[in-house]
């Protein structure tokens, strides 16, 4: 696992040099950096017009059921969760699994994006989910959940936790349980960016209102990668990655459209790395995954130091080279890497901090 540091301290370094990357990555980083400064108006409003030709039509890629032997026999399908506002899920599983198996953990997975792009369905995530199904063992349940600015705070948290009300209740449609037998009683959370906010907030809400209750659906860990969290503050790495690290600087970070109407980046639901982060007795442990070439770095540190003085069970996979979003790219070392230290976490009860 990469090292794990100590938490709640920012960083006064000065910027890390770039990375090494290819050509070939830093090419398509341009062209995402420029699709997303293209679609994202200044106003806070997206253009869907644009948005459906450079995104949903460019970068979508279909379910596909049939094995997929480059990535150990990994299908995919969809199912819907609620048609009325367009919540689907998208599923990852092994194609046939060896009938002495014991069931496989479940993953549900929410997509990054600022909250206002992408689904299961973009060619990175679709990628991410199938290695993690083939790689890491588990099958994926990757959450199609509203977006901002059209459906702002707080529909993605609602859909977060009624994608799992809905698993609780019905299981995973499509999925002969005979061949591939899955263990909800194992279900971990993951998503990075936005998607890790929406681990948070999810798990937060899930542990608080509805585990109680819960007929087979039972939390056991949740992953962030690089997740958004924020506020008002410029901390240093923000200022000092900002126009040197690709993918994130700070007009884009900046985008909070998600927020209700005329809050800022102090609302709860970008801020919750202050002293008053109310989180559930039931809250589960966590994997948080921090890149050193990322500039939301200080806020995620101050997350992980958040859940450590609240008892929590944390642990921190750091990756010193790693920019926003890297382990979606398959050709980064890291993007491997990150993938065994998530293996670790359905096979290791992580303890509190002192």
């Amino acid at each position: 696992m990469g090292k794990d540091v100590a938490a709640g301290g920012e960083s006064n370094r000065r910027p890390p040099p770039p990375p090494p990357m290819p050509l070939g990555l830093r090419l398509q980083l341009i062209g995402l950096s420029a699709a997303i400064d293209a679609v994202e108006r200044r106003d806070g409003t997206v253009n869907r017009a644009l948005y459906s030709v450079l995104v949903e039509h460019l970068m979508s890629v279909r379910a596909d059921p049939s094995p997929d032997a480059a990535t150990g026999a990994v299908r995919s399908f969809d199912f819907t969760i609620d048609a009325a506002r367009g919540l689907w899920a998208r599923v990852f599983a092994p194609a046939a699994a060896a009938q002495a198996a014991a069931p496989m953990p479940v993953m549900v997975y929410y997509h990054g994006g600022g909250f206002a792009l992408f689904s299961p369905a973009v060619a990175p995530f679709d990628g991410v989910c199938r290695r993690l199904c083939g790689d890491v063992g588990v099958v994926v349940v990757s959450v199609n959940y509203r977006l901002a600015p059209e459906h702002r705070y707080p529909a993605a948290y609602d859909d977060g936790v009624d994608a799992l009300r809905f698993l609780d209740g019905n299981g995973i449609p499509g999925l002969d349980g005979d061949v591939v037998p899955v263990d909800l009683a194992s279900c971990f959370l993951a998503g990075e960016s936005a998607g890790g906010n929406i681990v948070h907030q999810v798990a937060n809400r899930w542990a608080a209102t509805w585990q109680p209750t819960a007929k087979n659906l039972r939390l056991a860990g949740m992953i962030p990668v690089q997740p958004y969290f924020g506020g008002e503050e410029r901390t240093p790495s923000e200022l000092a990655l900002d126009g040197v690290a690709p993918v994130v600087n700070l007009r884009r970070s900046d985008f909070s459209a998600f927020l209700p109407e005329g809050a800022d980046r102090d609302h709860p639901a970008a801020h919750v790395t202050d002293e008053n982060a109310e989180l559930a007795e039931a809250f589960p442990p966590a994997m948080v995954v921090i890149g050193g070439f990322d500039p939301l770095q200080d806020w995620q540190r101050r997350y992980v130091d958040v859940l450590r003085r609240k008892g929590k069970a944390v642990e921190v996979a750091e990756f010193p080279d790693a920019f926003h979003g890297f382990y979606g790219f398959p050709e980064l070392a890291d993007a491997g890497k990150v993938l065994q230290d998530i293996k670790v976490l359905p096979n290791e009860k992580v303890e509190p901090s002192e």
